[in-house]
């Protein structure tokens, strides 16, 4: 568990983090609706098996866009030091607003999906602190938010995020950066990073998530829609929980302990479906939703950095310390 404050930390990153309920829980359930494909008329709901057209055409509305994403327009900002932004390209030519912060050219790498109505600026205070830790960290927007173009559509949200994170790799390649590569989510943005450790999976060594959640419709039933009744099941929404047990590299999960938009049964539910023999929840106690950099400090990216550390081979773990000591105690003898 990590337990520290830091008032600094704690006063900016707080405000920075507030994302509304009501954001979150209106993306989930209009999701939850929309990707299993039903159309609402007046006060009757009727079951269809629409093509890939329809489905397009009922998610990606402005009624439920305005709905279902909440962007923020943000003019591209001077980058702090050592940062650097790029333009990845998505669909037809749409620019894609990123930031790089670097540390060093054999450094491991994170690939970052933020969650909703945050922006690539927002966490400006937030990438030096994977710098201190020597790791190269990289965030990415979404359509509509920071300064990238186009509006944000439910339709491209997934491929378009794994178009993204073949540039920012492809970017770090090209310069010479040879570390690691994670890819990271945090809320919404575990969506993104776990659809991507499933299908970019050569490319990684491990994934992590903050303030993910594996299951749909327990979270949308708390929030008082049942969408069981009408027929819908987990694989017609994000399935977060079953692309995640085909997912066998190193995992790491933080979770606020009292978090009570995605409450900490879903961290649970999904570190236990996790298919990778080498997983690890870390909960953070009195963090909730958007407290958890805010409570857990500096500690927050150490145990990050441990994790990384671990998994690279970069820190012997307990057996190999055990085993240097013994062989170190048997040489002491044998003098």
């Amino acid at each position: 568990m990590i337990v520290a404050t830091t008032t600094k930390t704690k006063s900016r990153i707080s405000c920075r983090l507030l994302t509304g309920r009501l954001a979150f829980t209106c993306f989930l359930l209009i999701a939850s609706l929309l990707l299993a494909g039903w159309k609402i008329q007046n006060t009757i709901m009727e079951k269809t098996v629409p093509d890939t057209t329809e489905i397009a055409a009922l998610m990606d509305t402005p009624q439920v866009l305005q709905v279902l994403f909440h962007p923020r327009s943000t003019p591209q900002n001077t980058p702090p030091k050592d940062a650097f932004d790029m333009d990845a390209t998505v669909g037809d030519g749409i620019r894609i607003g990123c930031r790089m912060f670097t540390a060093a050219k054999d450094a491991p790498i994170i690939i970052f999906y933020h969650g909703n109505g945050e922006v690539v600026p927002d966490y400006d205070d937030i990438g030096p602190m994977y710098q201190q830790q020597a790791i190269n960290f990289a965030i990415a927007d979404y359509r509509g938010y920071g300064w990238s173009d186009g509006s944000p559509l439910l339709s491209t949200f997934l491929e378009d995020s794994n178009q993204v994170f073949d540039q920012i790799r492809a970017w770090f390649t090209e310069h010479g950066y040879t570390g690691d590569v994670f890819v990271m989510g945090r809320s919404m943005g575990s969506a993104c990073a776990i659809d991507i450790a499933v299908n970019r999976t050569d490319n990684l060594t491990g994934l992590i998530i903050d303030s993910g959640f594996a299951l749909t419709l327990p979270l949308a039933k708390v929030m008082g829609l049942d969408l069981e009744v009408f027929g819908i099941h987990e694989g017609q929404t994000f399935d977060n929980a079953d692309k995640i047990e085909k997912f066998k590299k190193p995992t790491f999960m933080l979770h606020g302990q009292i978090d009570q938009l995605i409450p900490l049964w879903q961290a649970e539910k999904l570190h236990s479906m996790c298919g990778a023999k080498t997983k690890e929840l870390q909960v953070i106690p009195g963090s909730d939703h958007n407290s958890l950099i805010a409570i857990g400090g500096v500690l927050y990216f150490q145990a990050i950095k441990n994790f990384i550390d671990k998994v690279t081979d970069a820190v012997p773990d307990w057996r190999e310390k055990r085993k240097a000591f013994k062989a170190m105690q048997a040489a002491k003898q044998n003098d």
